[in-house]
């Protein structure tokens, strides 16, 4: 690692942009963000992306001295495109992450070609959208954090992450050939390189002796941030719903689960979402309920109830079961009991999510941080740690740019 200097991550949000500077020590010395609301109305266009960046990136720039930042790295949406002409400017507005692509004859020719295994499959898929763009006249395509990258440096070049969707294949290190097969102009398609490769060099801003490296997706990028590094690191987030991610040594394709593998830290990055998680028991309590009755559960007693939570009919990982139903029978008369015996369901199906995970090829789990409003109850995590019986480890931040900024700390290496 590099015995002194800073280091900057940018992170593109669905709802602006965040910059963090670390030093060598990973610790903060700057931060700054910049709402797209504050740039215009149109959160689809990528000069108001770009305006949000420069704010983030100028405000956090402030704070320290611009000529000691050795390295900077860019995370952006997962899945966010957008179109250039052969000039390198934009053509029409971006294509978010979520938006689907409703042209079945993509699709089908798409799913005609893509292995089983792929994850551009889907209406949400990023070689979809490469066409769709290519449509509108584009001779290159981008991704989020590509785009701005490559406003910073010259460089037009994207990151075996941010890539995935678009049909790259990790595991060979290239774009495949039935891209074009499908119907996507891989001449239109960037060079991909592994996150943290250095890709050029970045002028202005004060900058004066400053790298660019590859970035990533902002959900790689916030497990990142949490400090795992190592095969068997998990990262659980509990937010509405339960999403697992692990640090791997092999990768791991389980498309029945939506499990497909990043490249990340010259490993792999597997994991899985449930439909189980924070949605499923705010359908029988509200936050403040929670907090209340928590204080009243005995974490080191079990209910003896066997409860599967979901918020609704279908599960999608550790069990792909598009018709199972929530098991949260019988319901006990005290709500205490009811809500201890909720948290043990979750806390079972994020076992069971790790143990699935280790069934398909990946490793043990051997520690857990955790991020998300579920993390926050002691409680909780209490029932959790007996049934993963690993040590539980505080995360660094739960900032998708502090994860970026690491990212840019280990290129500069």
């Amino acid at each position: 690692m590099p015995d002194k200097g800073l280091f900057l991550g940018l992170d593109l949000g669905t709802s602006g942009a965040r910059a963090v500077v670390i030093d060598v020590n990973r610790q903060v010395k700057a931060t700054a963000k910049s709402a797209l609301a504050d740039h215009g109305t149109n959160t689809r266009d990528p000069n108001q992306w770009w305006a949000a960046a420069e704010t983030a990136l100028r405000k956090a720039l402030a704070q320290v001295d611009p000529a000691a930042v050795r390295a900077l790295a860019v995370d952006g949406t997962s899945g966010t495109m957008v179109g250039l002409d052969a000039t390198g400017a934009v053509i029409g507005d971006g294509l978010m992450y979520n938006d689907a692509c409703t042209d079945a004859a993509i699709l089908r020719a798409i799913a005609d070609h893509a292995p089983a295994t792929s994850a551009a499959h889907g209406p949400t898929s990023g070689a979809a959208r490469a066409i769709l763009l290519a449509r509108r006249g584009a001779v290159r395509v981008a991704h989020q954090a590509d785009w701005i990258a490559g406003r910073l440096s010259g460089e037009w070049v994207s990151d075996a992450n941010n890539a995935l969707k678009t049909g790259y294949d990790p595991v060979a290190g290239a774009w495949p050939d039935w891209l074009a097969s499908a119907g996507v102009d891989i001449t239109a398609l960037p060079q991909v390189v592994e996150p943290g490769t250095v890709t050029g060099r970045i002028q202005g801003f004060g900058l004066t002796d400053c790298l660019m490296v590859a970035g990533t997706t902002d959900g790689c990028a916030s497990f990142l941030a949490t400090g795992a590094s190592e095969p068997g690191d998990g990262v659980s987030a509990l937010g509405t719903t339960l999403t697992v991610k692990l640090l791997s040594d092999r990768p791991i394709f389980a498309p029945d689960y939506g499990i497909y593998s990043h490249r990340l830290l010259g490993q792999w990055l597997a994991g899985g979402a449930s439909n189980s998680g924070g949605a499923a028991l705010l359908a029988h309590f509200t936050p403040d309920q929670m907090a209340a009755l928590s204080a009243r559960i005995d974490p080191e007693t079990d209910t003896g109830l066997d409860y599967y939570p979901l918020p609704g009919p279908g599960e999608r990982f550790p069990i792909a079961d598009p018709l199972m139903r929530p098991r949260i029978t019988p319901r006990p008369q005290d709500d205490a009991t009811f809500l201890q015996a909720l948290f043990e369901g979750v806390a079972g199906v994020e076992a069971l999510a790790f143990r699935r995970l280790a069934e398909l090829g990946a490793p043990a789990l051997r520690s857990i941080r955790s991020v998300g409003g579920g993390a926050a109850n002691p409680v909780w995590n209490r029932l959790r740690a007996r049934r993963l019986n690993v040590p539980m480890l505080a995360p660094l931040s739960d900032e998708a740019a502090f994860g970026t900024a690491l990212l840019a700390l280990r290129g500069a290496a």
